[in-house]
This record gives C-alpha cells, sequence and structure tokens, in this order.
C-alpha cells in the first residue's frame, strides 16, 4: 500500500535522502558530472535538497517498508516558498559549474511537454525504487497509485525522465510517450502521459 511519507524523525528522513539518491547517482541527467563516483557527492547533495522540497511540501509517498518513492505534485498547487527554498540552498551547496550545466539542459528541453503542461494536470517528480529492492514489482505499485490519484481526481499525469529504459518501463505500465528531445549534452528528455479517465488530448 502507499501512502503519504509524513512524521518522519531526522535519521529516517537521512534515510529516505540517501535511497533516493543512490537510486539516481546512475541517472543520464547527471552525465556530465563525471563518473559515477565522481558525481555522487554532489547528485547524493542534490538530491538531499530535492527530496526536502517534495517532503516538505506534502507530495512524497512511499511504499509499506520505504523502498519505494514516488513524488506526486499537483501543476495548480505548487508550493512557491519551498521551492525557493530548495533552490537557494543549492545555490548555496552546490558548486555554480554543476548548477549551470543543469540549468544549460534544463533550457533545451524546457518545451518538450508544452502541449499539456499548460492545463493543470499530475506531476510525478519521481520515481525511486532502493537498489536492492528492484525488480520486484514495486515501480508498478508506485505508477499505478499515482494513476489511481490521477483519475480520482480528474487529471492527466505526467512524467518526465532522462533514462531510455525507464521511458519504456512506463509505456509498459499504460503511459503514452508523446515527445522526446535531446540536448547538445547526449541527454534526451522522454516526456509520457497517463490521460486515463480524463481522456486528454484524445
Amino acid at each position: 500500500m502507499i501512502s503519504k511519507v509524513e512524521g518522519l524523525s531526522k535519521e529516517q528522513l537521512d534515510r529516505v535522502r540517501k535511497t533516493i539518491g543512490e537510486a539516481f547517482v546512475t541517472n543520464e541527467l547527471f552525465h556530465n558530472w563525471g563518473s559515477e563516483e565522481e558525481r555522487r557527492a554532489d547528485v547524493l547533495t542534490y538530491m538531499s535538497l530535492y527530496v526536502d522540497y517534495v517532503y516538505q511540501a506534502g507530495e512524497l509517498y512511499a511504499n509499506a517498508d520505504r523502498t519505494g518513492f514516488i513524488g506526486l505534485e499537483d501543476s495548480g498547487k505548487k508550493p512557491s516558498g519551498i521551492l525557493l527554498k530548495m533552490l537557494f540552498r543549492m545555490l548555496v551547496r552546490l558548486r555554480f559549474s554543476r548548477i549551470r550545466q543543469l540549468m544549460r539542459f534544463v533550457d533545451q528541453i524546457r518545451d518538450a511537454n508544452t502541449m499539456y503542461v499548460k492545463q493543470r494536470h499530475l506531476d510525478v517528480l519521481m520515481v525511486c525504487v532502493d537498489r536492492g529492492h528492484q525488480g520486484k514489482g514495486i515501480a508498478s505499485e508506485l505508477i499505478a497509485f499515482a494513476k489511481e490519484r490521477a483519475d480520482a481526481e480528474g487529471l492527466p499525469l505526467l512524467i518526465d525522465t532522462d533514462m531510455k529504459e525507464y521511458a519504456e518501463m512506463y509505456c509498459h505500465l499504460g503511459c503514452e510517450l508523446y515527445n522526446s528531445v535531446a540536448a547538445d549534452n547526449g541527454v534526451t528528455r522522454y516526456c509520457l502521459r497517463y490521460a486515463g479517465k480524463t481522456g486528454c488530448g484524445e
């Protein structure tokens, strides 16, 4: 069963940060930061700050034993104050060269999902399964939860990923790949949606 993550102690939150951070070290988004070992510390810092944002916004969900996590955000209810706090902390804790590389990539793929983001929707902010528990259907459970939420709220669900294998997995789980954009750093952003009961764009 998937439920909201809340009321964590500092030690529990640290474990969540580490679990999610380690899962993103191999993500293509960070490949310009060097080898996995060269970028590990900075990726863990970046993802720690991002996890704090998703958690503080009340948008982090997990399975019962917290081996799988998903972030879900209603585009009509973005917590701008918490977002600004995260961005400021990134400027303080990450090298400017790292931030500049990410911003260059983000700028190039910014319009990849323009056709759907203008309408209210649910955003999948992240999907993470602990490395030791992958291949056990946890990702399927997380996406099923997101689709159920989208159907219940009558909103389309959007998922962006920089990993081709993840895009293929989301398609297998009932989402549609509607666009992909390649940046000059060699990374491709894959944009997927689940229309469900909304029938958006049909």
